[in-house]
């Protein structure tokens, strides 16, 4: 029996005593958790608690565990959206499969999870841009994933939107690029996946009355299309129109939540000719920036959002005060004053609600609604007061592993 693990793997050893001689549907463990919301696979997949860090176990034919274990570390090495894949445990007593490693995704979901809460969060639509966009991503940094569908995708809150990872690569292949027929079929086949989901929902009671699996179905390929020419299409257009068309489309593509890689201007008889590269990863300018002048690590639209809101404070400051203060300054205070205070407020027992950034998100977006009907700005303190009291008690757990005794009791 062999471990394999990728660095860092400081947390690798905790999981060293872990009964890896027997198959993994027969564990008993304290260690041993079941997630509330876990997905459908076709593998035993268990989840264990080690040092504080959750992580999920895959049984799989052992070919399959290392391929999937290369393209996992190569994905989350190119900063793709993905689950982060520690290791593999490989050559197992009497021939048994691998147990590949990954971590747990914090305030993940899957979609079944989803479309059972009685207060839906998220729609339909949401959900499919969320895979759309994922499928666009790994399609330009030469992933055909072969496997696409809901079940194979986890889905977390970003700032009011959703975004997806992927979780099983057993399928998948790396290529210096895709052709249009690889992505074609790729995404041909998650139409055909993601319209059987829905209609197991739909036998399940679990669809809304409104959401018809066929036209959802049909909507993912032209969303991806639409999607595909925004990132990769050549535009062509005079010398002086030059500066602004390549600023408004580079922030065409920001807004929709990728960077520019590269750009070339290529002279040609008809014009000149735009050719952009879109980065592959996700985007992390409002990230870093955020991080550097807070040290908070949040998603690129959660930052963008923040963001606002410490420019937002310290112009309160400055007003406040009659001086100016340098952005660092104001964001420390920020930190401190505001989004730290606002936190504190956070009983222990709703604390696994959604990630602490989404949760102040939430708090902005009730401080917008409480002003709205006040007719002035009712200030964080009081909605963070009534967001904590009247709203989050009421939102599902995302962060929700029980000890697996206790969820076979219930």
């Amino acid at each position: 029996m062999r471990f394999i693990f990728r660095p860092p793997a400081g947390h690798a050893t905790g999981l060293l005593s872990l009964p890896w001689e027997t198959p993994l549907e027969t564990w008993v463990d304290d260690r041993i958790l079941e997630v509330a919301h876990r997905g459908i696979s076709r593998h035993v997949v268990r989840f264990v608690e080690v040092d504080g860090h959750v992580y999920a176990l895959k049984e799989i034919d052992e070919r399959l565990a290392r391929r999937e274990y290369r393209l996992l570390g190569e994905l989350e090495s190119m900063g793709m959206p993905a689950v982060s894949v520690l290791g593999v445990c490989v050559e197992r007593a009497d021939g048994q499969d691998a147990v590949l490693v990954t971590r747990f995704l914090d305030y993940s979901m899957s979609y079944r999870y989803v479309f059972s809460q009685k207060v839906r969060s998220y729609s339909t639509d949401q959900l499919i841009d969320a895979i759309v966009e994922l499928l666009a991503r790994l399609h330009l940094a030469g992933l055909y994933w072969g496997d696409c569908s809901l079940s194979n995708t986890l889905f977390r809150p970003d700032a009011g939107r959703i975004g997806a990872y992927l979780v099983d690569a057993e399928t998948a292949e790396m290529h210096a690029s895709l052709s249009a027929g690889q992505r074609g079929f790729d995404i041909d086949y998650a139409a055909e996946r993601v319209g059987g989901e829905m209609f197991d929902l739909q036998a399940g009671g679990l669809l809304p009355d409104d959401v018809d699996p066929l036209e959802v179905a049909a909507e993912l390929p032209r969303r991806y299309r639409a999607l595909w020419d925004e990132l990769t299409r050549e535009e062509v257009f005079r010398p002086d129109e030059q500066r602004y068309r390549v600023a408004e489309r580079v922030d065409r593509l920001n807004e929709l939540g990728f960077d520019v890689d590269e750009i070339e201007l290529i002279t040609t008889d008809e014009g000149t000719r735009l050719r952009v590269h879109t980065q592959v990863a996700e985007t992390g300018r409002h990230r870093n920036q955020l991080f550097a002048l807070t040290g908070l690590q949040v998603t690129e639209n959660q930052a963008r959002r923040l963001l606002n809101d410490v420019r937002s404070y310290r112009g309160h400051l400055e007003q406040k005060e009659g001086r100016a203060i340098r952005e660092i300054l104001a964001a420390h205070r920020w930190r401190s004053e505001v989004y730290d205070r606002a936190l504190a407020r956070i009983p222990e027992e709703l604390s696994n609600r959604l990630e602490p950034a989404e949760v102040f998100h939430e708090i902005l977006e009730h401080r917008w609604f409480l002003s709205e009907l006040a007719g002035k700005d009712v200030g964080t303190t009081a909605a963070a007061k009534s967001y904590i009291d009247k709203i989050l008690p009421r939102t599902p757990s995302t962060l929700t592993v029980l000890p697996e005794a206790t969820a076979a009791e219930g």
